[in-house]
């Protein structure tokens, strides 16, 4: 028995590759051609449906594996919201092809998965902006993933997440709330609540699971009065065969714990929630925990192509059909309004020049910014563009 994940090292070294890369390689360097430059140009070429603008996450580890080799890299700063335009470059890689040619799977997938997460991540926070988001989405893809998914989904916009292993890679305290098993395995309600607030430290919120037995107003009521003023919320996590109407369910438990006297008490709501659920329930829940719908999104398609070659001294402009030939410039008006001109050109509209120099032959010549950071100017870009129609 084995895991089937690639090791750090395989990724690094170009293992996790597709063999078509590994003979364009073996034909380059027996052809003479080892010495030809390239500047291959990253795009986004395509959104799921309804989707108007991507999240670019995902740098710093393509950084990292493209480190390992002499090559330039262009890039805009990770967490930068851009429109879907396929003639915008997002990364440009430059230097000898033979280099760099088997990286381009892992780096490629690396933009299009993180990118995914953390755009869908951000429609969500999108939607409620006034809410707190807590991302629980591990249990829904391959284990191996987890640091990524929780970066991915914190750098989108969401205020918590629940991998312990985030603590570590991010320095983000992990947050959550309880299992139903661990009340089940009680086999009463107010004795798992108590046994949890007795033994888990105090700084950790009191956030009772109330739908484990009974009708969730009634356990609610019960949570409260069990914890009294140490009781931080209640947390929802109704099945869909008990739903109904989840939005009423919500509407009395908050009624019923403010008439008590419980207007402390905050609402969480998790299981199945997505961009329609939050743009019905945002302003009856405090907080929602997500998951699926965020660790496992529809696909941002993020593609690769040369766009100049090098022999000897001179630049050649050429592509494939479809693209537009020769390297670009970026430049930024605004959070969705971008301009691309030829390498050599000027801009007419927008004068921020938007790509940044990251690698020079391979060293790192700009400091990369901490999760947290990129998340804020992640914040910053949702405050100015309107919110998503809703698509789940």
């Amino acid at each position: 028995m084995r895991l089937y994940v690639a090791s750090e090292s395989d990724i690094l070294s170009g293992k996790v590759t597709d063999i078509y890369f590994i003979r364009t390689k073996e034909v380059l360097i027996k052809k003479g051609l080892s010495d030809v430059e390239v500047r291959l140009e990253f795009h986004v070429n395509g959104v799921p449906k309804g989707y108007d603008w991507v999240v670019y996450v995902g740098l710093e580890e393509a950084l990292k594996i493209l480190s390992q080799r002499p090559v330039n890299v262009y890039s805009l700063p990770e967490g930068t919201i851009l429109p879907p335009n396929s003639s915008i470059p997002i990364m440009v890689v430059e230097g000898r092809y033979v280099d760099f040619v088997e990286l381009e799977t892992a780096v490629l997938g690396i933009l299009r998965h993180s990118s995914s997460v953390a755009t869908k991540a951000a429609r969500i926070k999108r939607l409620g902006m006034g809410n707190k988001f807590i991302f629980f989405g591990l249990r829904s893809a391959y284990p191996a993933l987890a640091p990524m998914l929780d970066r991915s989904a914190y750098i989108g916009g969401f205020d918590g997440v629940s991998g312990i292993l985030s603590e570590e890679f991010l320095g983000i305290k992990p947050s959550g709330t309880m299992p139903h098993s661990l009340i089940v395995v009680f086999g009463d309600n107010v004795e798992a609540w108590k046994a949890f607030d007795e033994v888990i430290p105090e700084e950790v919120p009191r956030i009772a699971l109330v739908d484990t037995f009974e009708d969730e107003r009634m356990e609610a009521v019960k949570a409260a009065n069990a914890l009294g003023k140490k009781l931080f919320g209640v947390r929802l996590d109704t099945p869909s065969s008990r739903r109904g109407n989840f939005r009423e369910i919500i509407k009395e438990v908050r009624w019923t714990l403010d008439l008590l006297g419980y207007k402390h008490v905050k609402i969480v709501a998790s299981g199945g929630i997505n961009e329609r659920s939050v743009h019905q329930l945002r302003d009856v829940v405090d907080i929602f925990g997500v998951g699926t719908s965020v660790a496992t999104p529809p696909p941002v398609d993020v593609g690769a192509d040369i766009v100049e070659v090098k022999k000897g001294s001179d630049w050649t402009p050429i592509s494939k059909r479809g693209k537009l030939p020769g390297s670009k410039k970026l430049y930024r008006c605004s959070t969705l309004e971008y301009e691309v001109v030829p390498w050599n050109s000027t801009p007419e509209r927008c004068f921020n020049q938007a790509l940044k120099l990251y690698l020079d032959k391979g060293k790192l010549v700009e400091k990369l910014p901490t999760p947290q950071e990129i998340r804020e100017y992640v914040l910053r870009q949702l405050k100015e563009i309107p919110e998503p129609t809703p698509i789940d």
